[in-house]
């Protein structure tokens, strides 16, 4: 296994190079920000759509804590998201800002669900963000179809789930989750937050 090393208030943070599963490639260029992290806030891996929409290319994100993508007023909306994240495996409608490598900062709102070991130890988290800036109705309508697709391949996916590996089951586990979550939300109404 590969492994990529990281500093974070002088620790060391080791954790495996990204690998694309089937399930998490569903995300790659997905219409709607994605990001993974650990149990401690660094980002372990993110879409394109993510790093665009923070100026950022991709490996300039990969190992940075969150905190380095929202502005210092609003750490404490941040904290309060993990706290919740932390307490309960998810959070959800969470509206939070986000700051882009320009300085300049935009509304999003923030879904994240746990990813868990075999043992049920925390790894990490998906979390798929809006920018409720664009969140119009052709975007909405872009997003429930990406959503509906997303559902059918992680349906193919889940034919041959005895046979995947740990990894690729945790990833698969939590991109469930995470769009079960999402397919329950109504996303006209989000327009209005």
């Amino acid at each position: 296994m590969i492994f990529k090393r990281f500093q974070f208030n002088k620790q060391e943070i080791i954790f495996d190079k990204v690998q694309q599963t089937e399930a998490r490639r569903i995300l790659k260029d997905a219409p709607i920000m994605w990001r993974r992290i650990n149990s401690i806030g660094v980002i372990l891996d993110c879409n394109s759509t993510y790093a665009a929409k923070l100026g950022y290319g991709k490996s300039e994100i990969i190992g940075k804590v969150i905190f380095e993508h929202v502005p210092k007023e609003a750490w404490s909306e941040m904290n309060e998201s993990l706290q919740r994240w932390f307490e309960t495996g998810e959070v959800s409608h969470r509206k939070i800002t986000l700051k882009r490598q320009d300085g300049s900062t935009f509304p999003v709102l923030l879904y994240a669900v746990s990813l868990y070991d075999e043992n049920n130890h925390l790894l990490g988290s998906n979390t798929v963000i809006f920018d409720l800036t664009e969140l119009e109705n052709d975007k909405i309508k872009e997003y429930e179809e990406f959503f509906k697709n997303a559902e059918i391949r992680l349906d193919e996916i889940s034919k041959d789930y005895e046979k995947l590996d740990e990894n690729t089951r945790s990833e698969y586990d939590g991109l469930k989750k995470m769009f079960d979550l999402l397919s329950s939300t109504n996303l006209y109404e989000l327009k209005n937050l």
